[in-house]
């Protein structure tokens, strides 16, 4: 496990190379008018973070607090991680080399290869850029950098909790989207402190179910890695590291399908101009199709992870 001291720690070291993004409160029938009755939401917009999404905090986490080779580091990702490891290993005169899967949004890609970093396309899904990855810590010397399995990582991601409870007057519940668990794992680490205590809910896409099906097994088992959000919410299992903490301080996990999550990401541009990627409007998702309904008065914090993607995305 980790500790709020330890969150709080990591933050004070990281804090000069992340942003500290804002909040916006927004009413949801400006997303739905025909959704019924909904309530004000504070939405975390990690999207304006360094590198496009809430990744640069475990990024720059691991690069800080540990010791980082000659050899320099290596990441396995979807994209958000490569972006956001690329970032900091630019920020810091690191080498890095990325590893990614062909499922990977393009725009993702080549941002990588513009902040400097070496980038390796191989596989069709993360569990094979990891491989490869592995292969090439041991055989280079690099530092491997997880995307969520990682404690570094954990703390890094934790920070986004703290820096939210800061902003928006005593939440009831944050929701939070769900993929290897290096979000959700960090900021329940957060909330576990919390009091009043702060529920903490997972949103997961329906073809990528990896909490979904870790709880149902009782531990980190192999999930389908498929839909629309794919490239960011679809590692296949959720992290060993991660499951403890999701199961002692997340209360529930929800699905939604990739019809819902591409109408989210549509409402959220179109009626709020919030740029967000398909694995960023899961939570938004959940609460205009009642996969989350939450009761009145319930004060309720979703997190917009990130905005890797090609601009023509958001008009479709």
């Amino acid at each position: 496990m980790i500790s709020r001291d330890e969150i709080r720690g990591t933050y004070d070291i990281i804090r000069p190379y992340i942003r500290r993004t804002p909040v916006v409160q927004l009413d949801l029938a400006d997303l739905d008018p025909a959704a019924g009755e909904l309530p004000d939401v504070t939405l975390k917009l990690e999207q304006l973070q360094c590198a496009g999404s809430f990744k640069a905090r475990g990024a720059f986490a691991n690069l800080l607090l540990r010791n980082v080779p000659p050899a320099g580091v290596v990441a396995a990702s979807g994209g958000n991680h490569g972006v956001a490891v690329a970032y900091a290993a630019h920020r810091r005169g690191v080498p890095a080399r990325i590893f990614v899967p062909t499922v990977s949004a393009p725009a993702k890609m080549e941002r990588i290869r513009q902040l400097g970093a070496e980038l390796v396309v191989t596989g069709d899904r993360y569990a094979d850029a990891l491989a490869a990855a592995q292969a090439w810590v041991q055989s280079s010397g690099a530092m491997s950098v997880h995307a969520f399995d990682q404690r570094e990582t954990l703390l890094g991601q934790g920070t986004l909790g703290l820096e939210l409870t800061g902003q928006a007057d005593r939440l009831d519940t944050v929701l939070v989207p769900v993929g290897g668990g290096g979000l959700i794992g960090g900021i329940a680490a957060w909330f576990a402190g919390s009091d009043p205590k702060t529920r903490v809910i997972g949103v997961e896409p329906d073809g990528a179910p990896t909490l979904t099906r870790a709880r149902a097994e009782g531990r980190p088992a192999d999930a389908p890695a498929e839909g629309v959000a794919a490239d960011a919410l679809a590692p296949r299992r959720v992290g060993e590291l991660v499951f403890p903490i999701t199961q002692a301080h997340v209360e529930d996990v929800v699905l939604v399908g990739d019809a819902a999550i591409l109408a989210a990401q549509r409402a959220l541009w179109q009626a709020a101009r919030i740029a967000a990627e398909p694995a960023a409007s899961v939570g938004i998702a959940a609460l205009l199709t009642g996969a989350y309904k939450p009761a009145p008065g319930e004060r309720v914090a979703v997190v917009i992870s990130g905005a890797n993607m090609a601009p023509g995305q958001l008009e479709r």
